[in-house]
């Protein structure tokens, strides 16, 4: 092999593996903050190859009746990103708010055992959407944008004793309309839906993706 074809051959398997290695993940370009407790939340950003410190925010999630459900979920997921924000000072920190809605209602996480029976009764056998709202805050810029994403889920008709099961194993109780689509007994639930599979995880990781990296040009990172 001639030497001038050996050089081609080592740029051509450096380019390669340049454009591979930043494929293979996700890159943001300053410190990044989850303002998020949730297993699942944390899952889903590892699982793009994001690396983040945790910061719990605690605020008041009550919906306002004048806002409409996606004005909601963006607002709190702010909310939770800001407080968190007052911690830092250099960073971007993301903050997300997860329901589940059927009908007119809104259906959170379950208080008791008596509530998650109710919800996934109620959830049996109909449609219901998937709302998740995230919001980027920037430090020490303060600037933000926020999104949302909503899935259509479909249940397949439950059995009341499927129901008791379920939430007499615990797991419904930390997750938004007291079920889980992704790692428990709650997956068998669900007969079909329509949109954002990551969303109803807890998550929606291609918006995700796209906001972040706008967010970072806008922000003069990248």
């Amino acid at each position: 092999m001639s030497l001038l074809i050996k050089i081609l051959h080592v740029t051509k398997f450096r380019y390669f593996r340049h454009h591979i290695t930043n494929y293979d993940r996700m890159i943001v370009h300053k410190p990044l903050i989850l303002a998020s407790a949730s297993a699942r939340r944390q899952q889903l950003l590892r699982q793009i190859g994001l690396q983040f410190k945790i910061i719990e925010s605690d605020i008041d999630e009550t919906f306002d009746s004048q806002k409409n459900v996606n004005e909601n979920v963006e607002l709190i997921a702010y909310e939770k990103a800001r407080f968190a924000g007052e911690k830092i000072d250099q960073g971007i920190i993301i903050g997300a708010d997860t329901v589940v809605v059927l009908g007119n209602d809104i259906l959170g996480k379950p208080k008791s055992f008596d509530e998650a029976v109710m919800m996934l009764s109620r959830l049996s056998g109909q449609t219901h959407l998937v709302y998740t709202g995230f919001s980027l805050v920037d430090k020490p810029s303060n600037l933000f944008v926020s999104s949302h994403e909503i899935t259509k889920v479909t249940f397949r008709r439950l059995e009341a004793i499927e129901i008791e099961e379920y939430v007499r194993a615990g797991s419904p109780m930390d997750k938004a309309g007291a079920y889980g689509i992704q790692d428990d007994y709650g997956a068998v639930f669900v007969e079909r839906i329509e949109g954002c599979y990551y969303n109803v995880v807890g998550f929606p990781l291609a918006k995700f993706y796209l906001v972040m990296q706008e967010f970072q040009q806008q922000i003069g990172i990248l």
